[in-house]
């Protein structure tokens, strides 16, 4: 979970002035860096390079790489600074600057220095440089030699920049948009619960200081000294509509404990219990429960901590979910028997509030690094949670995954723009539907988690299923539309329309099928469907068809008393090829027939040639040579008179007679 870099510029300028102890800039800065504080440290590297900001902040001057390239007693310095500068920025989440930084330390020569080169591809994917990110990542490649982790990240990364690609070429049908009111104010906001007609979140805005001064030491005793940090995560509850710029905003307490920070409410769907994660100071993170209690001074009672089966002593507890029908509590915890670093668990709940055994979401969930912030819709079967140990846009990414607690399904990654190229965490529904809701992201900040509004949008895709011989409307004809999230399925009316709502725009297949029709599948790719809102497909016919009931192909030609098709006979055998294609059950018989000049056996022989041509054509084209006989039938069996009654040649009629056609053998 991310939370709110503590030292902003404002308390940072006092810290320089105060820190009493340690007056050498480096160590001063490796001081602040131990303690985590990488916005002072960042200021303190600044200033022992011997730098000075700007308003965008840490501009590498002119001329400063040749300067640490010098050989001169320095330049050791130089190099540590630069690399802690770089480092101290990207813990800060301050990319921009950050990479501007590695790339100079990836070219350091010092072997303590080669993952610069790594954290280098990393800002340039968080700043969404991607396809300078590949570069920067297969060179980091080529030049580390340790067999770790590090290897595989690199190679993860690359997929995940060429993900990246991908879905930014191709958007997914979601809008996202910032909360513009009061509720993303100072600090970190995030993890956003919408109950009823109040709002729920977590924030870390200042909340005032008494003065007092925090002593920070390193391992060697070393002191600096900074003012108390106002800035601590409590909840906060938002009334009215999150989405308008009226709100009133009120401060949950929810410990008189002196610096408990408070983050995630979860709120029990009988409204008499919420559930947080709380800490002090740097501790261990615990769950919690608190109580409601209407009509006191006090709307909820002291946290109680939640027993062994979340809580374990030395290890850390966060972000409680309570799930709509209230059976189960679901939790992100690295206490053993995980995967790996963060695992998600889920518990029973039962009636009387007590928790069963917490069991481990296992390996179709959980990775070797961090799954979090959980979200189950028990009506759909459906989890969202986030994690960055999977392939996706960077940092933390959305996925969702299908099925019961136990069986459920290899999580698919939401795309952006519902994932950006930095942190995205905390879903929360705005309704029953998980078509609307909230969700907190970094990707239009320099530090910091806030709040958004997401919003599914859909691509309509409507139009009429016709009789292909009388163009009149198909009532009662199945038609299908299949995505990479599902089916659906509608029956046309007496109109013969449908009408779909699409919330996905990656390609799709609209399959119209009717008993005693020849089913017909269309198509669209993405490019089809990108830019659009609307797909009209007005004029999808269907042909009738009887069994062993033959079908001219019209307009089939064949190379003069030869058994070779034309190249527009074959454009138009592909017509039958696609017949062949959408109903794959059916079996056919392909004939070819002969007007009566020449001898029977010839005619006999030319007509069996020419139908096998055809045949041979369909499977060149893949169709399987089971599904098809080939049969010529000569001149046995006309159409039409091949000569007039007065004797004369009829060559209308023998043209009709000169035919190739299909029968459906089997269905």
């Amino acid at each position: 979970m991310k939370l709110l870099k503590t030292i902003l510029i404002l308390c940072l300028f006092s810290t320089v002035v105060n820190a009493q102890f340690v007056t050498d800039s480096k160590r001063a800065a490796d001081v602040y860096f131990q303690n985590k504080e990488y916005y002072a440290a960042a200021e303190y590297y600044k200033k022992t390079l011997q730098l000075s900001a700007d308003s965008s902040g840490f501009v590498v001057p002119y001329g400063f790489i040749n300067k640490i390239k010098q050989e001169s007693p320095d330049k050791s310095d130089y190099e540590y600074s630069v690399f802690q500068l770089a480092e101290s920025l990207r813990l800060y989440k301050d990319f921009k600057d950050a990479e501007a930084w590695y790339a100079i330390a990836k070219g350091f020569t010092e072997p303590k220095y080669i993952l610069s080169g790594f954290w280098y591809g990393e800002t340039l994917r968080a700043n969404q440089k991607y396809t300078e990110a590949i570069e920067a990542f297969n060179d980091f490649l080529s030049k580390y030699k340790a067999y770790d982790t590090y290897l595989a990240k690199a190679r993860s990364e690359i997929a995940s920049c060429q993900f990246a690609l991908y879905e930014l070429r191709y958007p997914r049908l979601f809008k996202v948009s910032r909360l513009n009111n009061g509720i993303n104010d100072k600090g970190s906001n995030y993890a956003a619960v919408w109950n009823n007609s109040s709002f729920y979140f977590t924030s870390s805005r200042p909340v005032g200081s008494s003065g007092k001064k925090e002593v920070l030491t390193d391992k060697d005793n070393a002191k600096v000294s900074k003012p108390e940090t106002p800035y601590l995560n409590e909840i906060y509850e938002a009334s009215g509509n999150p989405l308008t710029d009226k709100v009133t905003i009120r401060k949950i307490v929810t410990s008189d404990g002196k610096n408990r920070e408070s983050a995630a409410p979860a709120l029990h769907p009988n409204g008499k219990a919420m559930y947080i994660t709380g800490w002090n100071n740097n501790g261990e993170k615990k769950i919690y429960q608190l109580v409601a209690t209407p009509g006191t001074s006090k709307p909820w009672s002291e946290p109680i901590e939640l027993p062994a089966q979340v809580n374990v002593k030395g290890f850390n507890s966060i972000q409680p979910f309570i799930t709509k029908d209230g059976k189960y509590l679901i939790f992100s915890s690295d206490k053993p028997g995980g995967s790996g670093k963060y695992d998600l668990w889920y518990c029973p709940l039962r009636t009387d509030g007590s928790l069963g055994q917490s069991v481990n979401m296992g390996p179709a969930i959980n990775t070797a690094d961090d799954e979090q912030a959980p979200y189950y819709n028990s009506d759909s079967k459906k989890l969202l949670f986030s994690t960055n140990g999977r392939v996706g846009m960077g940092g933390y990414d959305f996925f969702e995954s299908e099925g019961e607690f136990g069986a459920l399904s290899v999580p698919r990654n939401l795309g952006f723009p519902f994932n950006s190229s930095k942190d995205d965490m905390y879903f929360t529904p705005s309704a029953d539907h998980d078509s609307e809701g909230y969700i907190s992201s970094d990707r239009e900040s320099l530090c910091c988690l806030e709040i958004f509004h997401i919003q599914r949008q859909y691509l309509t895709v409507k139009g009429i299923i016709l009789d292909c011989n009388t163009l009149k409307p198909l009532a009662g004809a199945m038609v299908t539309l299949s995505d990479s999230a599902g089916s659906q399925v509608q029956i046309t009316s007496e109109s013969g329309a449908y009408n779909f709502q699409l919330n996905a725009n990656r390609g799709m297949k609209i399959k119209a099928e009717k008993d005693k029709y020849f089913a017909k599948v269309l198509t669209y790719t993405k490019e089809d469907m990108m830019n659009k809102d609307t797909l009209f497909s007005p004029e999808i016919c269907l042909v009738p068809f009887e069994v062993d009931k033959p079908i001219v192909l019209k307009d089939v030609f064949y190379e003069f008393d030869k058994a070779t098709l034309t190249e527009d006979s074959k454009t138009k055998l592909d017509y039958l090829y696609t017949i062949m294609v959408d109903n794959p059950s059916i079996e056919i018989e392909l004939s070819a027939h002969t007007d009566s000049k020449g001898s029977d056996i010839y005619n006999l022989d030319l007509s069996n040639r020419r139908a096998k041509s055809c045949v041979d054509y369909l499977i060149s084209k893949g169709i399987s040579q089971s599904r098809m006989t080939s049969k010529g039938y000569g001149e046995s069996r006309p159409v039409a008179p091949n000569t007039l009654p007065n004797g004369k040649d009829n060559p209308e009629g023998r043209a009709l007679n000169r035919r190739t056609e299909f029968k459906v053998t089997k269905k």
